[in-house]
């Protein structure tokens, strides 16, 4: 069997076959929903009738009986069934209501079982499936169960809470051990675990879930990051505006979000009026654009805003900063003639580029097309689309073609950010729309005379702060780059009786100079406190004070990840602290 990504699918759905007929053997009482191949690897959902919940010890016992089944060298043999109806009542029968659902739902489908069966031919275990699966249980030979969680039948909340056990699997050990290794890095990387280690946010059951409390650590981190922001889209041509956060239902009704997003949408009843708390801020920018007239020679209009959003996410897709209910889009909508369109969407793709690069990630783009729900026209929607088409390959960008995942109200190139240890996410996005100036009747003159609609480009840089700020914190595993290190200075006094009357001199000069810097002279030892200053909170740097550097107007530093690297007058560290910071990445001292 060839091993490439597809047999690989092939190979964890057979090794999901395999977790199944371990359960049931261990847990009779279990009955069997779905267990499909997903990204890095697999998943089954079970139901334990009897109430048990699956423990890390269960874990344990139902790999090695994994182990050994696979040993028996089974074979997976396909079985058409023949009379649907009768195998339906025989699932219920057995309590197997997951499966004879699925069967009623694929009746006409020729549906498949596939069995397990040892040398002597005898048929073990079964399961509705319509396959492929490897040949035989030789194949597998590198799986590991990783954890268990919650999941709703069909994934929705109105259904019975089952319990999924994920899984992965690869063709060789090595493969395997490189992938748990992957992921005990991603663990220490956890932007969750670090929020709390570092005192970053927190999510508090009396304010609701997916509604962040930036905490001053992170929202000193997000306020350099929102300087960078302002200035730099002022340097490119941007206007900044701000909107509000609610407004009548009837702007929703014109945009189209009430047909199309209703469900995302949060409504408040005010005497006779009903509200809509935002879920976007466009709306709001074209009516911006609507206060006055424009011609050709006036566009393109570029808006910008931080704009806090609000969607009605389901509790159960919450997860820390990267799924949230509120959050603030660094929001743009560009107004521009068609001849303007091409340049602008390489401006947008050059500032995601420089925006990037800056923080040490690389990307990788994708073209989202129609989906199902729309509005506007087929028309519009051929030219939305052939219009990204075109600006990308004026770039020379290499892009994947995403079915059916563009808005509602436009086709959209997605920027997938890699970041340190590889892994990809949603970041930037760039929207095409032909569909919402219609619908507002927003125009301008053009060159003939005539009055002519808008095309409006819909761009975020970072996405959302909350999700960008949870895959920086896991980026740098914590670790912030001096620029945006909450605390960029700890200084620590040798002896708090004699060096902390000149330590609180060096720390009102770097404060004076803007220089992020804490004075520690709690009672712990030195070591302690450059101990917890490098590694616990993970301060770029410790300014060291003793006899020694009184003596010279000095101070010893010690850097993060690297231990002592030299003593420094204090206005040459001032200086280079500052060229460092200036940078936004680039170390300089040591």
């Amino acid at each position: 069997m060839e091993k490439n990504n597809e047999s690989l699918h092939i190979l964890r759905h057979s090794t999901s076959h395999i977790l199944a007929q371990a359960v049931q053997s261990l847990f009779p009482q279990a009955k069997l929903a779905i267990g499909p191949s997903i990204e890095n690897g697999f998943y089954y959902d079970f139901d334990l009738t009897d109430g048990h919940a699956f423990s890390e010890d269960d874990l344990v016992k139902i790999q090695d009986k994994m182990i050994e089944i696979v040993k028996q060298n089974l074979t997976f043999e396909q079985y058409l069934i023949e009379d649907v109806e009768v195998k339906i009542s025989e699932f219920k029968s057995q309590g197997e209501i997951y499966k004879a659902e699925l069967l009623e739902e694929h009746k006409n489908d020729n549906p498949t079982l596939y069995l397990t069966k040892d040398k002597s031919g005898n048929f073990l275990f079964n399961d509705l499936c319509a396959g492929p699966h490897v040949p035989n249980t030789t194949y597998i030979k590198a799986f590991k169960l990783l954890k268990v969680a919650g999941a709703y039948w069909r994934g929705d909340e109105k259904n019975k809470m089952l319990q999924r056990i994920y899984a992965t699997a690869f063709w060789t050990k090595d493969d395997l051990k490189a992938h748990l290794d992957f992921l005990e890095e991603a663990e220490k990387r956890d932007h969750r675990k670090l929020g709390t280690q570092l005192d970053l946010f927190s999510i508090r059951e009396e304010v609701g879930g997916g509604l962040v409390l930036w905490h001053p650590n992170l929202a000193t981190v997000r306020e350099e990051i929102e300087n960078y922001w302002r200035c730099e889209h002022r340097k490119r041509g941007y206007q900044i505006v701000n909107t509000p956060h609610i407004a009548k239902s009837h702007l929703w009704d014109i945009s189209g979000h009430t047909s199309h997003y209703r469900d995302n949408m949060y409504f408040i009843q005010d005497e006779d009026q009903e509200y809509v708390l935002k879920p976007m801020n466009c709306p709001f920018h074209i009516l911006i654009y609507q206060a006055n007239r424009y011609s050709y020679r006036s566009l393109p209009l570029r808006l910008a805003e931080l704009g806090t959003v609000y969607r009605n996410e389901r509790s159960g897709a919450l997860a820390g900063l990267s799924r949230v209910k509120g959050f603030t889009q660094d929001d743009a909508h560009i107004f521009c003639t068609p001849e303007q369109l091409i340049d602008e969407i390489n401006a947008i793709i050059d500032f995601v580029s420089d925006t990037l690069s800056m923080f040490g990630m690389t990307f990788d783009v994708e073209l989202s097309t129609r989906p199902e729900s729309y509005v506007g026209t087929i028309d519009n929607w051929d030219k939305a689309e052939e219009g990204l088409k075109k600006a990308l390959d004026v770039k020379g960008m290499k892009y994947e073609i995403n079915e059916g995942d563009g808005a509602f109200y436009g086709p959209k190139i997605d920027f997938k950010l890699k970041d340190a240890i590889g892994r990809t996410w949603q970041g930037a996005t760039i929207q095409l729309d032909f569909n919402l100036p219609e619908r507002f009747g927003i125009k301008y003159q053009d060159s003939d005379g005539q009055l002519k609609t808008p095309i409006m480009l819909h761009r975020v840089i970072f996405g959302s702060m909350e999700r960008f700020m949870g895959i920086l914190i896991e980026h740098y595993a914590g670790s912030f780059p001096t620029w945006l290190a909450p605390t960029q200075v700890c200084i620590v006094p040798i002896s708090n009786e004699k060096h902390t009357d000149f330590a609180q001199k060096v720390y009102e000069k770097l404060n004076a100079e803007g220089i992020r810097v804490k004075l520690d002279d709690r009672s712990e030892s030195m070591n302690y406190k450059i101990r917890e200053a490098l590694q616990d909170k993970k301060i770029p740097y410790v300014a060291v004070i003793g006899d020694k550097e009184i003596e010279a107007n000095a101070v010893a530093i010690r850097a993060r990840g690297k231990g002592q690297i030299g003593v420094f007058a204090i206005d040459e560290f001032i200086v280079k602290l500052a060229q460092e910071i200036k940078s936004k990445g680039h170390e300089v001292i040591g």
